[in-house]
Order: structure tokens, then C-alpha cells, then sequence
């Protein structure tokens, strides 16, 4: 059974930092491209921040310089270091893994960054 689940969100005034966790278990972690993604109130699931399972990162422009995706291939764990955050980075965060067999999400975790 695939599990991800994410932890580390919470309330961050603006330039503030946070950093997510995505424990994954049920798969081949080391194998799957590892992702993670948000969703703000109304608004579409954007991806954040992906890092390959070769070990290459992309980022959304609106993040690049300020977040950083890495992974523990003995931990099964991704993260997403969040520095300077910003109150348009409000979201709730999704993990994601894609791979051979799927796609699978977590159910997220809220980040509000407000003064």
C-alpha cells in the first residue's frame, strides 16, 4: 500500500522559513521522480518543486532561489527547505511520486505565511 505523508507546515510570518516532509512507504522510492505541489484557495495544483530519481531538480519560477527539493533514498523521505517565504506562497502542499506504476499523492499540509 502506497503511503506519502507530508508534515511541517504552520503558520510563518513573511521572510520566515519552513521545511516539508514527505514520508513515503508501499513503492520503489528510490526509483520514482519525487514531487512536491500546491494548491491556494480557488485556484488550480501547481507544481512547486520535482526532483528526479537521477537526482535532477526543477523549480516554478516563483520559487527558484528561495525553496530547495532534496531526498533520502535510505529514509524514503523528500523535502522542500522554504526560505524568504511570502504571503502568496499560502497553499496547502502536496508530495507526489511518479513513476512506472502511477502517480501518487499525500493529502497535504497547510503553509500560511502571514503577519
Amino acid at each position: 500500500q502506497v503511503q506519502l505523508v507530508e508534515s511541517g507546515g504552520g503558520l510563518v510570518q513573511p521572510g520566515g522559513s519552513l521545511r516539508l516532509s514527505c514520508a513515503a512507504s508501499g513503492f520503489i522510492f528510490s526509483l520514482y521522480t519525487m514531487g512536491w505541489y500546491r494548491q491556494a484557495p480557488g485556484k488550480q495544483r501547481d507544481l512547486v518543486a520535482s526532483l528526479s530519481y537521477g537526482g535532477t531538480a526543477a523549480y516554478a519560477g516563483s520559487v527558484e532561489g528561495r525553496f530547495t527539493i532534496s531526498r533520502d533514498n535510505v529514509q524514503n523521505t523528500v523535502y522542500l527547505q522554504m526560505n524568504n517565504l511570502k504571503p502568496d506562497d499560502t497553499a496547502v502542499y502536496y508530495c507526489n511520486a511518479l513513476g512506472s506504476r502511477g502517480s501518487y499523492w499525500g493529502r497535504g499540509t497547510q503553509v500560511t505565511v502571514s503577519s
